[in-house]
């Protein structure tokens, strides 16, 4: 049935060189945008360009990381998640032109569009690390990295096999993909450590490239306790930029110094993942210096090509890169696109920066962190979210991945905004 499927939506590609809308990427974000407009458009006016067979839920990584998940469970067949009242065009971009309207495909032909979401997503680059790649394929007992689909496998085994000694837990130096991840998985490893009775001989450090442990003050206080109370060594403003797995030495670039390097000894090391945007993106006109699709943070519009949106990691959003986020954002870029498309003006709300992070902090502890562009705490629930909580675990564990598959991706869901009103009884934003 897939082939059969998959050989019907190439020919439909290949006799149709343009459509009224044009989806770059069918992540997250690509997805809950042309889902609202198949409700609007016909088959034959909107077009989805993406390669991949498979859908990924990578908020789950995590979970998958410390045994709470099997990597298959966070996976489907792309094919059940495309709209169906869309044409997928199953290949790569490989240009994109907004000053002619097209986007050139890996094989050489042109689509052609009347309006453009960019929803591309961002790539790992664990090739800028000297010899991480080498490290991950060569020694996985003692080198893991859950930012990939390939080496996610991994992690649990690692963790659960780790026997004490030096476990050391990487933060790069660039915008990444859920920024609270790294230190998710090390406090899950911490639980996991403790359960198999070797917590005592192991000494966990996160090495971060920032220079605080999370970039809201609220939660960052919360989780400086943590650190604190779990034994923690955090070790601020260092970058990791190569591994010698054969002597388990990891090293790291003090940013504070630059070319200052510093080496440290390791028995378990985790890294996350530097990560950059598509080369084919980043060298076109929609970019800004540091390769994002340059886009007016209220309402996701280009600054310069008023038919192009953009939306999810690939953007210069000021805000975390999270599936909360492309929630919170969708509606106002599908509302404030289809006001340009019917010619109308109608004022639509302005997006305020919500992003969520979901941190978990053990099994059944998380601490649910939500904030705007101004990192200020934008809490939906009643209570003081900063505090570890059973309700948040549970939300992050069972409650987000349902929401993410029935309703994120289907265009039916805009975000807590509505929640967030009704239980503070319209006293907040």
């Amino acid at each position: 049935m897939t082939s059969v499927y998959h050989i019907f939506v190439r020919r439909l590609s290949t006799q149709q060189k343009h459509y009224k809308l044009v989806v770059i990427g069918a992540g997250c974000g690509g997805l809950a945008c042309a889902s609202k407009f198949a409700k609007k458009l016909s088959k034959d006016q909107i077009a989805i360009i993406d390669k991949n067979d498979t859908h990924i839920y990578q908020p789950g990584w995590t979970l998958a990381g410390a045994g709470l998940k099997t990597p298959d469970e966070l996976e489907k067949p792309q094919s059940q998640c495309i709209p169906t009242n869309t044409t997928w065009i199953q290949s790569n971009a490989s240009q994109i032109e907004p000053e002619k309207n097209f986007v050139q495909l890996e094989n050489g032909s042109k689509i052609s569009y009347d309006y453009l979401i960019v929803a591309s997503g961002i790539q790992t680059r664990l090739d800028k690390i000297k010899g991480a790649i080498e490290a991950l394929d060569n020694d996985p007992q003692h080198v893991v990295s859950m930012y990939s689909r390939k080496y996610v496998r991994n992690v649990y085994n690692t963790l659960n096999n780790f026997r004490g000694g030096q476990a050391i837990f990487t933060f790069p130096s660039t915008p990444i993909k859920c920024p609270g991840a790294p230190q998710k998985i090390m406090y899950l490893a911490d639980d996991i450590f403790r359960r198999n009775n070797v917590r005592d001989k192991t000494t966990i450090s996160y090495n971060t490239a920032l220079s605080v442990i999370f970039g809201v003050k609220k939660y960052a206080a919360a989780l400086m306790e943590i650190v604190k109370a779990k034994n923690i060594q955090l070790n601020t403003r260092l970058n990791l930029v190569e591994v010698c797995a054969d002597k388990k030495e990891a090293i790291f670039e003090n940013l504070d110094q630059p070319g200052t390097m510093k080496t440290f000894k390791y028995d378990l090391l985790h890294i996350a993942a530097p990560m950059a945007p598509y080369e084919f993106l980043a060298k076109s006109s929609l970019a800004d210096a540091n390769g994002f699709v340059d886009v007016v943070k209220e309402t996701l519009q280009h600054k310069k090509f008023s038919n192009v949106f953009a939306i999810g990691d690939c953007t210069n959003l000021p805000t975390s890169k999270t599936a909360a986020a492309i929630a919170a954002s969708n509606s106002i870029l599908v509302r404030n696109l289809t006001n340009i498309m019917e010619g109308k003006s109608d004022a639509v709300p302005k997006y305020d920066g919500y992003t969520s992070c979901p941190l978990v902090t053990g099994f059944n502890k998380c601490i649910l962190a939500e904030f705007d562009f101004d990192g200020q705490p934008l809490e939906t629930l009643p209570i003081n979210q900063a505090k570890e909580r059973l309700l948040s675990y549970v939300m992050k564990k069972d409650m987000m991945p349902s929401l993410y598959w029935n309703m994120l991706i289907r265009g039916r869901w805009n975000g807590p905004a509505p929640f967030r009103k009704l239980f503070h009884l319209g006293m907040s934003k």
